[in-house]
């Protein structure tokens, strides 16, 4: 059974292994490796309020195990939106787990934090997550060009804005 939690200090290697993936640092704006002191104290304040700290980590666990995090990112009270990303283990993709997550995301945003709308920001080439973004309900608004450095020099990959509204069918 898949479930959202919060974060806890016991989760510190968890972070670590899934921070220090270099698979994952174009998407999540990263280029160097993140330190356990700085993931440790991350974790001493990750239970901070998301209207004062305007984000929000929470666990994907399937059973007991962490498997991947959800991100609430950029959230904006006024406007009632956030962004949200999503990242997995690589043992744990491609089985319909960040399908799942975002299905348990929804009614939270919706009915718990009150939520307005949801968006997303995916490389164009990123087929697996286009997918998942279009089977959870979000809709494609919109391409920017060139907008995320791709791995060689003078590379630049387009990215596709995803946009959910909540208070529609999802």
């Amino acid at each position: 059974m898949l479930t959202l939690r919060a974060l806890e200090p016991e989760d510190l290697d968890f972070i670590f292994a899934l921070e220090n993936d270099p698979d994952i640092w174009a998407v999540s704006d990263t280029l160097a490796p993140v330190s356990r002191h700085a993931l440790r104290e991350y974790l001493a304040h990750a239970g901070a309020d998301l209207w004062e700290v305007r984000q929000l980590r929470l666990v994907v666990c399937e059973g007991e195990e962490a498997v991947g995090t959800l991100d609430l990112f950029d959230f904006s009270p006024l406007h009632q939106r956030a962004g949200v990303g999503i990242t997995l283990k690589k043992d744990f993709r491609g089985r319909g787990l960040a399908r799942q997550a975002l299905a348990l995301l929804l009614p939270y945003a919706r009915h718990t934090l009150r939520l307005h709308q949801l968006y997303a920001t995916v490389g164009a080439g990123n087929a697996a997550s286009l997918k998942l973004f279009e089977a959870a309900g979000f809709r494609a608004v919109g391409t920017r060009r060139a907008w995320l450095r791709g791995a060689r020099p003078g590379e630049w990959l387009d990215t596709v804005e995803f946009q959910c509204l909540l208070n529609e069918d999802n």
